[in-house]
């Protein structure tokens, strides 16, 4: 029976090196479905809501992978997928089993602003076997270079579990990074809304936007803990969780430096 691979790929499959290491040798012997996100550029597109050019570079980028794994007689597929590259492996899997997930990760220095701890992300909520595929892209060198390779095929929630935290009997138990998270959220959105009020006052325009930001970032923080509360209490990490997340740890200290700045100068 063929095995059936189930690729994700942030870019493209192009080159002999990141074809070999897709099927390990054994491409005659292989089935591949390969899913591109269609992620946005920024992390600002990805909150509006931005779909039609993601989807649009997505599905060439399908084409060129598809394209390139057929020339050398691999039987692939392949679709658009989630945004979220780790839900876009999950809805591939609810259309079909996959013997192994394959994801193909820029190296650091090429990464986009969705890889980084992607791998770790995909070993807590997508089964093994799964294999993480690190590449450099050389487009004027014969394509992209594979410089690591990383497999799992044990079982993530018990190592987890074990190192969640319990702050309480009626709340779900957080793993360390979240419970930081929320902790500099919680921080933070004080802090500038202290900054706010010893500020120029609403009668000032620039009190008005320093309290406005603090507004904002209340808000932001507010949607992180529930949404982080909601999900880990039902054992499921959502996008829009991830996403408020990203933007509390990066808008809070934003909002810090702009308030402290109105404060001391405005």
């Amino acid at each position: 029976m063929p095995q059936r691979l189930l690729a994700i790929v942030t870019d493209t499959v192009e080159g002999p090196e990141s074809i070999e290491e897709l099927c390990r040798g054994e491409c005659d012997d292989a089935e591949v479905r390969v899913v591109v996100p269609a992620v946005e550029e920024t992390p600002l597109r990805h909150a509006m809501g931005d779909v039609d050019e993601p989807v649009r570079e997505a599905a060439e980028r399908l084409e060129v992978s598809l394209e390139e794994l057929r020339r050398r007689g691999i039987d692939a597929s392949g679709a658009v997928g989630d945004p979220d590259p780790v839900l876009a492996a999950q809805d591939a899997l609810r259309e079909g089993p996959a013997d192994e997930v394959v994801i193909f990760e820029h190296s650091a220095d090429q990464a986009r602003w969705f890889e980084n701890g992607l791998f770790e992300r995909a070993r807590e909520e997508l089964p093994s076997p799964l294999r993480m595929v690190l590449v450099s892209s050389a487009p004027d060198n014969g394509g992209a270079h594979v410089i690591a390779v990383e497999q799992f095929e044990g079982s993530p929630t018990a190592a987890e579990d074990e190192q969640a935290v319990e702050i309480s009997e009626n709340l779900p138990r957080f793993a360390p990074a979240d419970l930081a998270g929320v902790v500099i959220g919680i921080a933070g959105t004080i802090a500038v809304a202290v900054l706010a009020a010893a500020g120029p006052g609403p009668e000032s325009g620039w009190g008005a936007a320093s309290i406005l930001i603090a507004i904002g970032v209340a808000l932001v923080n507010l949607a992180h803990v529930t949404g982080l509360v909601l999900f880990e209490s039902v054992h499921k990490r959502d996008g829009a969780a991830r996403m408020f997340r990203l933007l509390a740890l990066t808008a809070t200290p934003a909002a810090l430096v702009v308030n402290l700045a109105i404060l001391l100068f405005a």
